[in-house]
């Protein structure tokens, strides 16, 4: 069951969606196997993957990443899956530097919990950022080494690279197998390019939903109202009618706007929205109408108050 952090999801949108869903071990593995070289996934047993309680992410850098640890059974011994999300506008060329300091804090950490021998450590960045990632994933290329002297000094480096994925090149929509993993990168993607109407238009027309977990759902959608304060509500509720399952099956969000009276303020659209995702009978334009922004702004903040406290009891 997703919990979601409500303060973290309206101050860090992007952060906060990537812990609530790949924190979750049935959809890390999802990634994780979609991803991997197919030596590794056919290695692993994924109903082994936990959850480990840890992150190295430095305080400088919490607002443009964010990581989780896992742990797996291969072969009868552990290993250690390291996921980073990225999602600082501009790639990192020094992310493969960054990374060996993270892996040896890994290493380190467990040496002194277990003792020898190591686990090996397979680190994965997820980038989300607008810009194509074209530094290179190996460490060893981020030396310049002597002419000729090449092949003297590479057993001499750490040598590794990091398992990537390019959102801004990977088309969930056409690339991405399994249903659920689908529309999370499909929203992670589009909600970073300020395309969450598309989003919403290609969830509605190319997406049969019945497979989707509630709690996903409405994580998704809170997501995507914190991403862009801008969207346009009524436009949404337009779109997302036009999904069979998602007006017969999950009451959608939509059809709730259109037949309880749709917004044309901002702040009203929220509150409204919210007010749908929890169930609760939605406010009427006219019932709002007379209140002042700040109002309606308070109003909010205590339904997501109350919707953290209520959900977590699902």
């Amino acid at each position: 069951m997703i919990e979601p952090d409500e303060d973290l999801l309206a101050s860090q949108p992007n952060d906060a969606y990537f812990k609530e869903v790949f924190s979750q071990p049935v959809y890390a593995a999802t990634f994780f196997r979609q991803h991997l070289p197919a030596e590794i996934v056919e290695g692993i047993h994924w109903d082994t993957l936990a959850l480990l309680p840890a992150s190295f992410v430095k305080q400088n850098l919490q607002q443009t990443h964010s990581d989780l640890l896992f742990s797996a059974d291969m072969g009868g011994k552990e290993a250690l899956l390291y996921l980073l999300f990225e999602h600082q506008t501009t790639p990192d060329p020094l992310m493969p530097l960054r990374l060996l300091g993270y892996v040896l804090e890994i290493l380190q950490q467990h040496e002194q919990a277990h003792g020898l021998p190591l686990p090996p450590v397979i680190p994965f960045v997820l980038h989300q950022g607008p810009l194509r990632w074209t530094p290179s994933t190996a460490f060893e290329d981020l030396f310049e080494l002597p002419e000729g002297q090449a092949q003297a000094l590479l057993p001499f480096l750490p040598k590794f690279r990091h398992a990537l994925l390019d959102l801004s090149l990977f088309d969930p929509a056409a690339e991405e197998t399994d249903t659920q993993m689908r529309v999370v990168l499909q929203l992670m993607k589009l909600a970073r390019e300020k395309k969450l109407i598309e989003f919403f238009t290609w969830m509605a027309t190319e997406i049969v939903l019945k497979s989707m977990p509630e709690d996903l759902l409405r994580l998704s959608l809170l997501y995507a109202l914190h991403a862009d304060t801008n969207l346009d509500v009524e436009e949404i509720a337009h779109t997302l009618e036009l999904n069979h399952e998602l007006r017969e099956n999950t009451m959608s969000i939509a059809q709730k706007l259109h037949s309880r009276g749709k917004a044309e303020g901002k702040a009203e659209g929220k509150l409204q929205l919210l007010q749908t995702l929890m169930g609760l009978p939605v406010s009427t334009d006219a019932e709002l109408a007379g209140l002042s922004t700040s109002e309606l702004e308070s109003r909010f903040e205590e339904l997501e108050q109350r919707y953290k406290t209520e959900f977590k009891r699902l």
